[in-house]
């Protein structure tokens, strides 16, 4: 998966849009591009960025995007910024370690780190220019995001404005996007999770550009099938599927996303964080959902996100579903019921309708064998 951040088309996009009623299979349809209005921009201006960010954010952005001071690293060559410097995933909590918002972090090159109009050398840098970084974020929340990061600044020399007027979050997504092959050197290992390989194109097209990301016109789809593939890879985003300032960021699989730092120091809500992860075994995770009848047809519309899903025998809540589009869902279920009783599960108060679960495949290979330990020991 590889988010980005475009300057806005000012093309009406009128390309092809697949319904959820026509759904793509990923895997034969190769990658997608979607325009994420769900999404909004931030940016971050000043020395001081780093160190505001670093005192906050679950993730070390000062190892990722640069010195103390606020010296990015410089990249050898010109136009190599985005392999030099990956994008970041991470997180803002509570001081109670809940979630509160999510961040995909990047920083823009610099003009040397681009080659001048004539392409034959760098571009020169302005030493006054300030240091940025531009963050990905839910645009339902934007204006109280900013809000709370303003109240933290304090004396901070950064500046923190929403920029999603003139920057378009796109997405790409589906099969093969990250399977790269043996003979591309990968980049170094960016902060979100599983997706492993970058697309060139669709980067650089990220990067300064004034146009959609590069993809054929037929690839182009409405966002609800990027949504679609999220729940299909058991991918929460934003404050709406990771409940503000309830979500246990380790249920919702934040560490296997790359969005937690373990050894950066203190942030708001590390303690917590820190003790829940080093404690052991974590007992509930957000699994993909899907929902059928009883006789495994996939139901449409039924469920909802706050629904209750039931051992039927027992009457026992194993989690509670968390979103829900079509016939997939997310939920935060008790892993020893959820993986032994797939499809043998159902929604409180529907008992038509069967709640199948399974195991996404960017897991880390730990999280179900810890699981199992437990179960042996239990």
């Amino acid at each position: 998966m590889q988010r980005l951040n475009v300057q806005r088309s000012k093309t009406i996009l009128s390309n092809l849009r697949r319904s959820l009623h026509q759904k793509p299979d990923f895997e034969k349809v190769g990658s997608l591009a979607s325009l994420l209005d769900s999404r909004s921009v931030v940016r971050f201006r000043g020395p001081d960025t780093l160190k505001f960010l670093q005192g906050l954010l679950t993730n070390d952005v000062v190892r990722g995007f640069g010195g103390v001071g606020g010296e990015a690293r410089a990249p050898l060559t010109p136009n190599l910024a985005v392999a030099s410097v990956p994008p970041m995933y991470a997180a803002l909590l509570t001081p109670q370690g809940r979630f509160l918002y999510d961040f995909f972090l990047y920083r823009p090159p610099t003009p040397r780190e681009k080659l001048d109009p004539s392409g034959s050398r760098p571009g020169s840098d302005d030493p006054d220019a300030p240091f940025e970084l531009l963050a990905d974020v839910d645009a339902s929340v934007a204006d109280e995001l900013l809000n709370t990061l303003k109240r933290y600044r304090l004396r901070s020399k950064v500046e923190i404005e929403n920029v999603g007027q003139d920057f378009s979050c796109w997405q790409r997504y589906g099969g093969n996007l990250s399977k790269t092959p043996p003979h591309v050197k990968e980049p170094e290992a960016a902060s979100v999770g599983w997706g492993s390989g970058v697309d060139p194109a669709a980067v650089s097209s990220s990067r300064g550009n004034n146009h959609a990301p590069l993809v054929e016109a037929d690839k182009e789809t409405d966002e609800n099938n990027f949504v679609l593939w999220r729940i299909e890879n058991g991918l929460a985003e934003g404050s709406t599927e990771i409940p503000k300032g309830e979500a246990i960021p380790l249920e919702y699989n934040l560490v296997g996303l790359n969005a937690i730092s373990f050894d950066k120091g203190c942030y708001v809500g590390q303690e917590l964080v820190a003790r829940t992860h080093h404690r052991g075994v974590i007992r509930k995770r957000l699994l993909p959902l899907r929902f059928v009848d009883n006789n495994g047809e996939e139901v449409e519309q039924r469920v909802s996100p706050g629904s209750e899903v039931v051992d039927p025998e027992s009457g026992k809540k194993v989690g509670t579903v968390t979103t829900a589009l079509g016939c997939r869902g997310l939920g935060v279920l008790r892993l020893e019921e959820a993986l032994k009783r797939s499809g043998g599960l159902s929604v409180r108060g529907q008992k038509d309708v069967k709640v199948e679960t399974s195991r996404p495949d960017w897991w880390p290979t730990e999280w179900f064998q810890e699981y199992q330990q437990h179960s042996a020991v239990a």
